[in-house]
Order: C-alpha cells, then sequence, then structure tokens
C-alpha cells in the first residue's frame, strides 16, 4: 500500500473500497485542513499520518492505493478552538468516522477525551484510547431473500431488545444467546410466529456507548440509545462465532426473520450522540465540525441546546446533517434489508427556526426518496424542547407512538373518570388525532406498555416505581404511571390479587389488540415478564431486564395468539379505512356502539364518566363485551345466534340471548 494520496473524490462519504485503493470523504464545512491517520490492526500504533488536500463543498477527500478492507484509520481535523464562537478543532483528538462500519476499541471514562469544560484545549494526545473505524467491504449472498412487505391495516408490532430477548431461552445454545443469532434461531422464531406477530421492531443496534456516569456506578447502557457510529451494527450483540463478524451476523438474522415472514425495523436515533454535553468527551462529530453537526444555544454557542434531554441535539436543519441520516437509512435498506424505522424522540428531526415543522427538510427527503418508498415510518412524536409534544403532526405515510390510547386504556381499566366517548375515541384509532389527509387508522400505533415504563405485569403489581438499582436514589424514571398494584404491592401469594392481576392484563390485552390501530406489544408481556417494578430499567443489562422463559406464563402467550388469530377475521380491523358507522351495500356497519341492554348508546351514555361497560359490534358478526366495572354485568345480546370465542376471565355463554360478564372482562363473541 503506497502513502501517497491522490484526489479521489467527495462521494460517497466514509471509507469505500473499490477493488483498488479506498476513498476517504468526511463532512466538515468549517475545517481548516483534514488529516487521515492509520493504525496497525489492533488501533494503538498510529503507522501514518496523510494530509486530505482536497476539499469539495465542504467534503474534504482523498484516495490512497492499495487501501483494502481491514484497515484501521480515524481523522485529526485543524481549525479554531473557539467555544464561543462554536467551534472546537483540537488535532491532539482523534476523531471516529460517523461514517464507520466498524469500530475497532472500546470507550472508557479517560480524561484524555475531554477538556471541554475548561473553555481551552486539551493538547494532551488521545489517539492510543480513542475509538478508530475499520475499512470494511463484506459481500453478502442473500440468495431468494424477499421483503415481507406486511401492509399497513394487516401489521403487529412486536417491541423486543436483540439480548434481552434471547439471553435466557433454554431452547437457544449458551453460545447464541443475547445475540443476533440467537434471534434468528429457529427457536425464537418459533415463539413470534405462534404469537402471529408481523413485524419485530428492535431497540437500537447502531453501535452506542455506555456514559461515563454508568460506567462509574458500574452499569451500562442497556437499552442503546447513545449512539456515535450509526452505520456500525453494535458488536456486543455478536455472537462471535468464527468466520463471522456483526455485521455479516445481523444480515443473517434479517434473512431467517423474513424467511419467517416478520419484517424488521429498527429502532433509530439521529436526535443526539453520545458526546453528551459542553463536557462531555470529544470522539467524533464535536471535533469534525461542531458548529455544522449540533444545534447550539442561541446567543451562547459554547452551549448544546438540549431538546433531547441527553446533553446535545443534531441539527438537522443543516444538509451536511440530513445527508447522514439519509445515507444512514438508504444503507441500512439496501445493505441490510431492514424493513422501516422507529425513531427515538422524532419531534426533534423535524424541528427548524421556529420549532416542530411537518415539511422539514429530512422529512421531505426521506419522503421522496424510492429506496425508501416501501418502508415503514415510525416516529415518537415528542422530545423535551420547546412545543415537544407534536402528536398527529407527522407527514402521510408516518405512524405514530399514539401515548394517548396507552394513557385512556390505563385509566380505564385502571382507575375511574374516562367515559365511553373517550374511550371509543381511542379505541378506533384516535381519528381526532389522524383522521387527515392522507394518513390512515394505522397511523396511530396503539400502545398500552413499552420498553420506556412498566411492564405490563408491573403496571398491575406497583403503585410506585423502584428505581434504587439504577442508582439515582429513585429520582428517575416517570411518577405518574396510571398503575393499580391490585391492593399490594409488588409480588403476592395471595391468590384473590394473582387472579385480579392476570384478569385485568388479560383484559387490557383484549383492548390492545382488537383496537383500530397499529397494536404493539412490548416483548415480554405475552410471557408475565416483570423488572420488580422498574420503570426506567436503561442501565439493567442482567435479569432484571432479560426475558426469564423458565417463568413464563404459556396460558397468556395461547391467549395473545388467539387474540391476534381472531383479529385477523375481522374486515374492520384489516380494511385500512376509517370506520364511518354508516351501513354499506349490503347493510353492514363496520362499528356499532353499543350499551349492555344492546341499544345504541345516547348522548348521556357516551357522556358519563362512571359507564365502564359497552358492546361493540364489528363487521355485523364480532361483538365486544367490555366490562371494565369492579362487579359481574348482565348484557342482553343483540338478535341472532351467538358463539364466545374469547373470554379475558374464562366465561362461559349462560343463555343464548345474554351473557354475564364477570368484573374488568372482555368476551368476543361471533354470529353465526
Amino acid at each position: 500500500m503506497t502513502t501517497t494520496m491522490l484526489p479521489g473524490k467527495a462521494y460517497p462519504l466514509g471509507a469505500t473500497f473499490d477493488g483498488a485503493g479506498v476513498n476517504f470523504a468526511l463532512y466538515s464545512r468549517h475545517a481548516e485542513s483534514v488529516s487521515l491517520c492509520l493504525f496497525d490492526a489492533a488501533g494503538l500504533q498510529e503507522t501514518a499520518r496523510l494530509p486530505l488536500t482536497e476539499c469539495s463543498a465542504g467534503v474534504w477527500h482523498g484516495y490512497l492505493p492499495g487501501a483494502a478492507p481491514g484497515l484501521v484509520y480515524g481523522y485529526r481535523v485543524h481549525g479554531p478552538y473557539a467555544p464561543q464562537h462554536g467551534h472546537r478543532f483540537n488535532p491532539a483528538k482523534l476523531l471516529l468516522d460517523p461514517y464507520a462500519r466498524a469500530v475497532i476499541g472500546a470507550f472508557h471514562d479517560d480524561p484524555l477525551h475531554n477538556g471541554d469544560s475548561s473553555g481551552h484545549a486539551d493538547t494532551r494526545d488521545n489517539a492510543a484510547q480513542a475509538l478508530k473505524a475499520q475499512v470494511v467491504d463484506e459481500a453478502f449472498d442473500w440468495g431468494e431473500d424477499a421483503a415481507p412487505q406486511v401492509p399497513w391495516a394487516q401489521t403487529v408490532i412486536y417491541e423486543a431488545h436483540v439480548k434481552g430477548f434471547t439471553r435466557q431461552h433454554p431452547d437457544i445454545p449458551e453460545a447464541l444467546r443475547g445475540s443476533y443469532a440467537g434471534l434468528a434461531h429457529p427457536a425464537a422464531l418459533r415463539h413470534l410466529q405462534q404469537l402471529g406477530i408481523t413485524t419485530l421492531e428492535l431497540m437500537p443496534v447502531q453501535y452506542f456507548l455506555d456514559e461515563v456516569r454508568l460506567q462509574r456506578l458500574g452499569l451500562s447502557n442497556y437499552w442503546g440509545y447513545n449512539p456515535i457510529a450509526w452505520f456500525a451494527p453494535e458488536p456486543r450483540y455478536w455472537s462471535g462465532r468464527e468466520g463471522s463478524t456483526p455485521l455479516s451476523e445481523f444480515r443473517q438474522m434479517v434473512q431467517a426473520l423474513h424467511a419467517a415472514g416478520i419484517e424488521v425495523i429498527l429502532d433509530v436515533v439521529f436526535n443526539h450522540s453520545a458526546e453528551t454535553d459542553a463536557g462531555g468527551p470529544t470522539l467524533s462529530l464535536r471535533g469534525i465540525d461542531n458548529a455544522s453537526y449540533y444545534t447550539l444555544s442561541p446567543g451562547n454557542p459554547a452551549q448544546y441546546d438540549n431538546s433531547t434531554g441527553c446533553g446535545n441535539t443534531l441539527n438537522l436543519a443543516q444538509p451536511g446533517v440530513v445527508q447522514l441520516v439519509m445515507d444512514c437509512l438508504r444503507y441500512w435498506v439496501r445493505e441490510c434489508h431492514v424493513d422501516g424505522f422507529r425513531f427515538d424522540l422524532g419531534v426533534t428531526l423535524g424541528r427548524d427556526a421556529h420549532g416542530f415543522n411537518p415539511e422539514a427538510a429530512l422529512f421531505a427527503a426521506i419522503q421522496q426518496d424510492p429506496l425508501l418508498a416501501g418502508c415503514k415510518l415510525l416516529a415518537e412524536p415528542w422530545d423535551v424542547g420547546v412545543g415537544g409534544y407534536q402528536l398527529g403532526r407527522f407527514p402521510p405515510r408516518w405512524s405514530e407512538w399514539n401515548d394517548q390510547f396507552r394513557d385512556v386504556l390505563r385509566r380505564f381499566w385502571l382507575h375511574d373518570g374516562v367515559s365511553r366517548a373517550l374511550f371509543a375515541r381511542r379505541f378506533a384509532a384516535s381519528s381526532d388525532c389522524f383522521q387527515q389527509p392522507g394518513r390512515s387508522p394505522a397511523s396511530s400505533l396503539n400502545f398500552l406498555t413499552a420498553h420506556d415504563g412498566f411492564t405490563l405485569a408491573d403496571l398491575v403489581s406497583f403503585n410506585h416505581k423502584h428505581n434504587l438499582a439504577n442508582g439515582e436514589h429513585n429520582h428517575d424514571g416517570h411518577s405518574h404511571n396510571l398503575s393499580w398494584n391490585c391492593g399490594v404491592e409488588g409480588p403476592s401469594n395471595d391468590p384473590h390479587v394473582c387472579l385480579l392481576r392476570l384478569r385485568v392484563r388479560k383484559a387490557m390485552l383484549a383492548t390492545l389488540l382488537l383496537a383500530q390501530g397499529t397494536p404493539m406489544l412490548l416483548g415480554g408481556d405475552e410471557l408475565g415478564h416483570s423488572q420488580q417494578g422498574n420503570n426506567n430499567a436503561y442501565c439493567q443489562d442482567n435479569a432484571i431486564s432479560w426475558l426469564d422463559w423458565s417463568a413464563a406464563e404459556l396460558a397468556l402467550k395461547q391467549y395473545v395468539a388467539k387474540l391476534l388469530a381472531i383479529r385477523k377475521s375481522i374486515p374492520a380491523l384489516n380494511s385500512g379505512r376509517w370506520w364511518s358507522g354508516q351501513p354499506n351495500g349490503a347493510g353492514v356497519r363496520d362499528v356499532e356502539w353499543l350499551n349492555p341492554a344492546a341499544t345504541p348508546l345516547e348522548q348521556h351514555d357516551w357522556d358519563d364518566p362512571a359507564g365502564k361497560a359497552l358492546m361493540i359490534r364489528l363487521s355485523g358478526t364480532w361483538l365486544l363485551l367490555v366490562n371494565a366495572s369492579g362487579h359481574q354485568l348482565h348484557f342482553h345480546l343483540p338478535p341472532g345466534r351467538w358463539t364466545l370465542r374469547l373470554s379475558s376471565a374464562d366465561d362461559g355463554m349462560s343463555h343464548p340471548h345474554d351473557f354475564t360478564a364477570s368484573a374488568r372482562s372482555v368476551a368476543v363473541l361471533m354470529q353465526q
């Protein structure tokens, strides 16, 4: 390999092998010069420092003949160190390519990464400790792989953690547990297929770091919402099998899931980076071009806008940052065949100088991109900045996590004050939020629980969060959970308490999985998974978070599978059209709302905050009996022959025309 750089090209960004050498390209609009630094295979010894002499429209580039995959490299970027003007250039700090496909080294709490908080550049060289990129050019035989392309109206999402899902699975070889390969194992696939899941949403798998604060507490960032290299699969989920790499194993996982008919959605974090606030480590973007990559505090460029609550905010109003995100999304679709993305703190991605803008640059770029046209797009429609709650305001093609559904359903089943009108509005895909031009009922992503908060088992077992294991004196995590412990805080051996908790969970699952919109099930809820009352287990890479398959409630799993099978059979839940309540050409209504006497709900019925029971008739032939009251209730059935298909309380029909429903229960009947 020669050490003489040729001009190279400004695109594509990153390190690209063409068979004869490697092209390097780095975006830094404000840099004065850039040096490419080469290292030995272990990333410990710098072997060459080569200037990138070409700069085209803010992209520094060069071509190194003879360079090949496996080469380890980093950048030193020269320019002013002037935090008061937004610049933090410091050539003493080796910087990781944000387009890195693989990362060498590990991030540890080390003062050589820091130095910004003093206002003066730290001139100590950190190359020995710094993260480095490795050139990657992995071919992969996708064979007959094909995207399942599940229509939105038939989509059922399952949110899972790559490691936590399989770490304790007894039917998966121990060497594969907790890895991409473990998730591709037939035992894992079989579980998802038996449930009736169509789409697996994986918590972050882009290369992320453990925060310094957690390292000092002896903890780690289990969830992964702390990225630094967006193109690199997280290696801690790699089994380490001989002949494989994190990238190849990730691809094999996607291939196996597709063969099982299951889509793969990635939870992606483009709102902030692991460099945190002004006192955080200089690892990549901060030293490459701080003023371009980050949104700085108005009037004080030495500080960061923190609409994410994570110390910094990526500046998605900058074309170079939009390009980073778009290149990354296309990479995961083109090279890894993923089927869509869930965008963490999605409001941040649409912020401009005037606040949230549904027509922001990144949204427009995604909307028109042909490679992303078939992808599912999901947003967490909030951040912690001013005007950060934007439910219902994302563009067409997007689905949004609907916390209104979550909160109303929790209050309806576990507390008081929810009228039948409010319950029905949320059950009918929150049309008040989402029934807009270009949007369908699938825009409402309905959920009761998610990674952030109580699991379903804990929701009915704890009135209060129990987060002491996180090392923050129980101050972290939400305090307003709308939970109910059913009379005892925490685990209980009382059979009456246990039965009540099970019945409430089953009733809530029925209204989640049989509601209009896109249902999302938190992985483990179908097994009765508990996090011991921890509602913010982001740093618990242990048995608190890992699914305990040995204690799985198999009857609950079968119940969820039956619910999803019923969902597939109800036309009103699969049509993709908003319910009108009007008869079609055959005289059948998509939905009818009835009181327990089988007559239409009147205005006073709708508005009564004490009304805890109703019947919902779907597609004419399906009847849901909902009793959220604390006592047994008698329902008079509409005319016809009705057969019980499911009861959350395991009730039976006592009379062909009547049904006595247990407290806090849902029954599903079908007309013959």
